[in-house]
């Protein structure tokens, strides 16, 4: 019986994109190992021979944090095998995997963001007549504002529908994680740069051909995440770092909650299935909130 990667990556469709690709490139990593000598007959796999591959992994000096989303793949692998009854029992199910080191995200604060998304801003007011490139810059305004003003993840923002704008009552509805929909308030900044590229700036953008999304490049086809990324990497912060679209995501939470925002209102509007997900955030805060203390408090 051979190892089934297909099987798995099809029991994967209603993951993102990257998700599939992350999952199948982890799996086909395990079952050349597994070919090579490792177990090359699923029939045989225990618990011992997943161990060996972890005990493998380590010793290429991959860290943590790797070994265990790698060791997550091989698990939903050896789960779908027993799912559809290729082999008897699941022994990825017992084994116990290195914890990922934690890591803060780097985030940008809150007059960065600002000054990120005025300098897009002062970009589309000075662009030339060249009616495609207002209506690209128009575009970007609205793709900024989204990111960091409804914290939306770049797949969300590449994938959102005209249908999924309401503009009357500054909502938008995008299609995340796992398939599920959410509705997601957006602030008057992003409400009015969505109005303006929609009513001006896609129409100049979209062919017969395009889809219904929102966002469109030079030619009307959708936006990729790879165009997001050029976009939010065009304006650097203002010590001349550029970021990407999920730093103005992980901006967005932490401003909340600097705010006061409760945090499941916040796991709310990030559309996480887990509170511990969002509870990162928390750290973050309270990193800042001490920063601040420090600086100021003449007992500090």
């Amino acid at each position: 019986m051979a190892w089934d990667v297909e099987g798995l990556v099809a029991s994967l469709a209603g993951r993102s994109e990257h998700t599939r690709r992350a999952y199948e490139h982890d799996a086909r990593e395990f079952v050349a190992w597994a070919e090579r000598g490792g177990c090359p007959d699923p029939a045989d796999l225990d618990r011992r021979t997943l161990r060996r591959y972890l005990a493998y992994l380590e010793t290429r000096g991959f860290a943590r944090r790797t070994v265990a989303r790698k060791a997550a793949a091989v698990r939903a692998l050896v789960a779908d095998l027993r799912r559809r009854g290729e082999i008897g029992a699941d022994p990825g199910r017992a084994l116990r995997t290195p914890r990922g080191d934690a890591r803060l995200p780097r985030v940008p604060s809150a007059a960065d963001a600002s000054s990120l998304l005025d300098a897009a801003a002062d970009a589309a007011a000075t662009t030339t007549d060249d009616p495609v490139l207002g209506a690209l810059a128009a575009r970007d305004v609205a793709l900024l504002e989204l990111l960091y003003g409804a914290g939306l993840r770049v797949s969300e923002a590449c994938g959102l529908t005209l249908d999924g704008c309401d503009l009357d009552r500054a909502l938008v509805s995008v299609l995340g994680k796992r398939s599920k929909t959410r509705r997601v308030p957006i602030g008057e900044p992003a409400q009015a740069a969505l109005a303006a590229y929609l009513a001006d700036g896609r129409p100049v953008l979209a062919t017969a051909d395009s889809p219904p999304v929102v966002f469109l490049g030079r030619r009307g086809r959708a936006c990729s995440t790879r165009d997001a990324h050029r976009v939010v990497a065009a304006y650097p912060l203002r010590d001349g770092r550029r970021t990407h679209p999920h730093a103005l995501r992980h901006a967005y939470a932490t401003h909340l909650l600097d705010g006061g925002a409760d945090l499941r209102a916040v796991q709310e509007l990030l559309g996480h299935a887990d509170l511990a997900t969002t509870q990162i955030y928390t750290h973050l805060s309270q990193d800042r909130l001490r920063a601040v203390y420090a600086a100021t408090h003449p007992r500090a």
